[in-house]
């Protein structure tokens, strides 16, 4: 951020029960983002649930219309629908919306952001100005593809292909809560639970999920695929996506295969990636895996690898956590439009 951040900042966190709503609070808290009260809201459900914000007990408190009142930021961490029901109330309340849901309409004139990857890809006009704005903050596996790209820009690939690996987490608390069940039931010789994804999770893997869940791995993948697209399109090369669902709780996984017309030196690649704030594994230092990426808010990539048969090609491993990640954007967003001078 080239300008400090200005006064402390009344910001709502709407969808705070939920895990991404719970990692943003913290985030908010570990970067000391200057907020002068963080109101958690979410739908009646949730609404009294107790929690603790800044190190005091507090309530979740309900959406009512006078929720997003006085508000400088509105963070959307829950479901697409509860997103696309109240994200145009705190428009109109003057808030600056930064959805971390996806849920936002595909009409509404919005502009996602990655933060991380501006030196690289320098981001359109802003439109319209804040404070009135809405923003999109993407998920983890969208940052980690478009991170790819921007970092591979200059070395010039002919081709990128990215194989994802995303936790349960990703569908939320009831994700995890199924994959734990599945774990301790199949251990025990019991039949499992298939609510969520109608396949077993725990120990498989899958590239489709069963009949009944919805939306189905392709349409996720076909999601994330186009979102980065979007974020991509006349600026990189656009990757190939593929993904598969892992028994994994907390914690993206992925493997990319780059191909150029001569292979770069493979310094060039890491130093590429450290610009843009990705960690690399030192010479001495062990592979990342998702156990040492948890808390982490930056993607951990390993040393580069060659591969044997195609010469002109090469091989990334890396991980993040899925929830530190996406959170961490999000709030960066919200850093920068506060280091804008008035």
């Amino acid at each position: 951020m080239s300008q400090k951040l200005g006064r402390a900042q009344s910001v709502a966190i709407a969808g705070a029960s939920t895990l991404l709503g719970k990692e943003l609070k913290q985030v908010l808290e570990d970067r000391n983002f200057p907020a002068s009260e963080v109101s958690l809201l979410d739908d009646d459900v949730a609404a009294g649930t107790l929690t603790e914000a800044g190190g005091e007990p507090t309530f979740i408190q309900e959406v009512t219309a006078e929720s997003f009142e006085n508000q400088r930021f509105v963070f959307f961490a829950g479901s697409e629908a509860f997103t696309a029901l109240h994200y145009d109330t705190a428009l109109k309340a003057g808030a600056t919306v930064i959805d971390l849901s996806g849920g936002l309409p595909a009409g509404a004139h919005s502009f996602m952001w990655i933060p991380s990857l501006d030196r690289a890809l320098p981001p359109p006009a802003i439109s319209p100005a804040p404070p009135i704005a809405l923003y999109r903050s993407p998920g983890a596996g969208a940052i980690i593809g478009a991170t790819v790209s921007a970092a591979l820009k200059d070395l010039s690939p002919t081709r990128i292909a990215i194989l994802f690996f995303p936790p349960v987490s990703e569908a939320g608390q009831l994700g995890v809560d199924e994959l734990e069940g599945q774990t301790t039931n199949l251990l025990s010789f019991r039949g499992i639970e298939r609510e969520v994804f109608d396949s077993q999770v725990a120990f498989n893997l899958l590239a489709q999920y069963g009949e009944e869940r919805k939306p189905p791995l392709h349409v996720i993948r076909e999601g994330l695929a186009s979102t980065i697209e979007t974020y991509l399109t006349g600026r990189a090369v656009i990757p190939a996506i593929q993904i598969i669902q892992a028994p994994i709780f907390y914690g993206y996984s992925f493997a990319v295969f780059a191909d150029f017309t001569a292979r770069p030196n493979f310094s060039d690649v890491e130093a590429a990636f450290r610009t843009l704030g990705v960690h690399v594994a030192d010479k001495d230092e062990p592979s990342p895996d998702i156990v040492s990426a948890a808390g982490q808010s930056e993607i951990q990539l390993a040393r580069v690898d060659g591969d044997s048969g195609v010469k002109t090609g090469l091989w990334l491993w890396g991980v993040a956590d899925n929830l530190r990640l996406g959170a961490t954007n999000a709030v960066r967003i919200a850093e920068e439009l506060l280091a804008v001078p008035a």
